[in-house]
């Protein structure tokens, strides 16, 4: 089975190397991270002129990449080969290519560090090449990092540097950025590179920071539908409105959908507890609450046809329902109008 990045990070920290490393998967961000960790660590400075050699997957072949792998290092213990994009080698997937690979794969130089970054897709896992390299490589399976399980990745990420993290704070990220891990995780590291000593991070440090506010944000808006909070709705989306560019539209239908369909799970489990219905619709049981209330506000008619509003506002923002350019704010507006009335 496929390691997780999590798991190979460890590893690298504690100076444990392996000759080869597969990375693969849709997320390139775990894949960018354990190959700048190999980069920049596993030779001295001194020893990566002569011992470090960056190919790129669509000037690269088999053959050149396993010629640099066999070399033995100058004046050093080890030498890194780094393949980057290698989902542009063209003869990966190949049978004449694939077996080159496994050949080496069952007789590696031990003194040489082989690293394939292969973004965005996998190998088929039922061919021979895919089958050797979780036998006798480090082979990692990059995924993206499911909606649900946004926020205890941001606890566990802000406390990996030394801080912690309000609940509150943690969904307001989690629902405004969303799952690019490097857009992310760059604007994490953009607001605790301005603290001297830990903190526990709230609200009002996201927007000093970042620029989220505390109070107009996607978490907001969705608790306030939730509670049927009509001025307060309506105060959002007029800031979103006036602020279209940092508020996209696509983001926010992408967001309240998957808030009505967990409404509609809740509507389905009411004889359920708390803990219960946190895992069942994957949120953190602190808000478990707001989709309690949510659901005596709506009915299921409601609720299915609030999903019938948001896929028509889809269709809408993209031209496909009527010959008219449409503001994205006004298709925005007509919508909560709809939800809440």
């Amino acid at each position: 089975m496929a390691s997780k990045p999590e798991s190979i990070l460890k590893e690298l920290e504690a100076n444990k190397f392996a000759p080869i490393y597969f990375l693969q998967g849709e997320e390139p961000y775990f894949i960018d991270k354990i190959t700048n960790f190999i980069e920049n660590n596993a030779l001295a400075p001194q020893d990566r002129s002569f011992n470090q050699t960056i190919m790129y997957g669509k000037e690269a072949t088999i053959a050149s990449i396993l010629t640099n792998a066999k070399r033995f290092p100058m004046m050093a213990d080890r030498q890194v080969v780094i393949v980057k994009e290698a989902q542009n080698v063209f003869e990966i997937g190949k049978e004449s290519g694939d077996q080159q690979l496994i050949a080496y794969i069952n007789n590696p130089l031990p003194s040489t560090i082989l690293v394939f970054a292969y973004k965005y897709k996998t190998l088929d896992g039922r061919k021979a090449l895919a089958k050797e390299l979780d036998k006798k490589a480090i082979l990692v399976k990059s995924d993206k990092v499911p909606e649900y399980k946004l926020s205890p990745y941001i606890e566990q990420y802000v406390k990996s540097k030394g801080h912690s993290i309000e609940t509150k704070a943690c969904q307001i990220l989690a629902e405004s950025i969303g799952n690019n891990m490097e857009v992310l995780t760059n604007e994490i590291d953009k607001m605790i590179i301005n603290f001297n000593e830990p903190v526990k991070i709230n609200p009002g440090h996201i927007q000093q920071y970042i620029g989220i506010s505390k109070d107009f944000n996607n978490f907001e808006l969705t608790k306030a539908l939730s509670y049927k909070d009509v001025n307060k709705a309506n105060t959002i989306i007029n800031y979103f409105g006036q602020n279209i560019k940092s508020h996209p539209l696509i983001p926010i239908l992408t967001l309240l959908y998957i808030h009505f369909s967990r409404l509609l799970l809740v509507k389905a489990n009411k004889n359920l507890g708390e803990r219960e219905l946190a895992g069942l619709i994957k949120v953190n049981p602190y808000f478990v609450k707001e989709y309690t209330i949510a659901a005596k506000n709506y009915s299921l008619g409601k609720i299915i046809d609030v999903v019938g509003y948001l896929k028509e506002a889809d269709l809408r923002s993209k031209g496909v329902t009527t010959s008219n350019a449409v503001d994205d704010s006004q298709v925005l507006k007509e919508l909560i109008f709809k939800i809440l009335h």
